[in-house]
This record gives structure tokens, C-alpha cells and sequence, in this order.
């Protein structure tokens, strides 16, 4: 197993759309998403740069965190904490390559990075998806706490209009036909297309606070603490095919 040489990592805050280029061509979602800070994974490749007497440095990985949807998201975590001391972790991306732990380093730098630039944010929030295949397994190798998969309703359609197409959620294709409802949008396309329920995602929480602060939030937890999911724990939606009605 080869890990990551981390004497060649370093990690720095990025411009937004820097983040938004990666993350829109890269990462499995191909969708951006709200962003507060974004800080980007730099790999120095040991040549001298062509322009600069130093070494010339590679972006290989970002990782996002924005404020979390729903005004109560931070007394969702724990009584008394403020929305505005709350992040959510909406997006990571790294190139492959470059080490089996280098994932879990890159997260635990950037707790560090937030620690000493974000001082109010107590606590972090992020939801693994199992429709791609996820149950937090990142996470879970960076001890967040795991809230199990009942938390946040999410129990919507997943539609795609092509045979070997891509899913697309329900609230992206909601601005084209004013509905997401799987009935009504057979009375709006003209050729059959096919939709699956969502499994509700995992949801996992992190507490950057200091030792005081730490043991007060986790005293006043809202919801308890879970066992983590494995892999193998992933269910399975059935597709169903819809012809139009005319």
C-alpha cells in the first residue's frame, strides 16, 4: 500500500472559483455548491519553476465547506450552537495517485487550517450518499461522529430520461417542469424515462472546539451516536420505467 509522502503536501486557501473549476470538472457530481472557504491541496513536484527561483507546486485536491442548509442546522447538533459557528463539508476532490491515506490527511490539515483562520466555527456537519456508493468511509477513518441516516428528509425521486443516462435529482429537474412529482412529469415529456427512490443519506458530525467547549456540545447532543455503516449495508432501489401519458 503506498501512503502519501506528505513532507511534498501543503494546504492554502483558494479563490472560489479556482474551487468551482475542479470541483465542476472533476468531482462525481460535476455541480457546485455553496462555498465559504475553500482550501486547495498543493503537491510540490520537486522541479524549480519555469518563472520563480521555487519549487513548482501542482493543485491536486480542494476541499469546500459552506453554511449548512436550514436555519436550526447548528441546534440540530447540539442545544446552543449557532448556525454561524456551523460548516457543512459540501465537496472534496483529489487526483489519484498520490497516496491511500492522503484523503484523511488532507481533512484533518484543513480542522487544523479552520482551527487557526475560523476560530467561531465549533463543529462541522456532512452527509455521505449511498446512491453513489458512499457510507462516509473517509469519515469515519477521521473519527467524525456518525447520526445514522434518518436526520435529514430526503426521501425524493431520482429520475433519468435516457436508458444508459445519469440520474438527476429531483430538485434539479424541478425549474424545467415545475414538479418533481413522477406522475405529473408524464404528462409533460413525450418518450418514457425512468425514476428510483433516493436512499436517505448518512449523516456525520465533527466538533472543532476546544476541550471545554468540546465536552459541552457533546453533553447537549441533539441525536445519539451511531455504530458506523459498512459497504455492504447499502440497499438497493428498484427502477421503474414511466411512459408518458397522453
Amino acid at each position: 500500500m503506498k501512503y502519501c509522502n506528505t513532507n511534498k503536501l501543503s494546504i492554502r486557501k483558494i479563490d472560489k472559483s479556482m474551487a468551482k473549476k475542479m470541483v465542476v470538472k472533476y468531482h462525481y457530481s460535476h455541480l457546485w455548491t455553496k462555498c465559504s472557504v475553500a482550501l486547495g491541496l498543493f503537491y510540490d513536484t520537486g522541479r524549480e519553476h519555469s518563472f520563480f527561483d521555487e519549487s513548482e507546486e501542482k493543485l491536486i485536491g480542494v476541499i469546500v465547506y459552506g453554511d449548512p442548509i436550514g436555519r436550526n442546522s447548528g441546534a440540530s447538533i447540539a442545544e446552543g450552537l449557532e448556525r454561524d459557528q456551523v460548516f457543512e463539508l459540501t465537496r472534496l476532490y483529489i487526483h489519484d495517485g498520490y497516496g491511500s491515506n492522503i484523503e484523511s490527511w488532507f481533512i484533518s490539515q484543513s480542522f487544523v487550517w479552520l482551527k487557526n483562520n475560523f476560530s467561531h466555527i465549533l463543529a462541522l456537519i456532512s452527509y455521505a450518499s449511498p446512491m453513489e456508493g458512499h457510507v462516509g468511509t473517509i469519515y469515519q477513518a477521521t473519527n467524525w461522529l456518525y447520526q445514522g441516516n434518518s436526520l435529514r428528509w430526503n426521501d425524493g425521486w431520482l429520475f433519468k430520461f435516457e436508458e444508459d443516462g445519469r440520474w438527476i435529482h429531483g430538485r434539479t429537474i424541478f425549474p424545467h417542469y415545475k414538479t418533481n412529482d413522477p406522475q405529473e412529469i408524464r404528462k409533460k415529456v413525450t418518450s418514457a424515462f425512468w425514476v428510483k427512490k433516493e436512499l436517505r443519506k448518512h449523516r456525520y458530525v465533527y466538533i472543532l472546539a476546544g476541550r471545554k467547549g468540546k465536552k459541552k456540545i457533546l453533553n447537549n447532543l441533539k441525536h445519539p451516536i451511531f455504530p458506523y455503516p459498512k459497504t455492504s449495508d447499502i440497499e438497493t432501489t428498484e427502477e421503474v420505467r414511466l411512459e408518458p401519458i397522453q
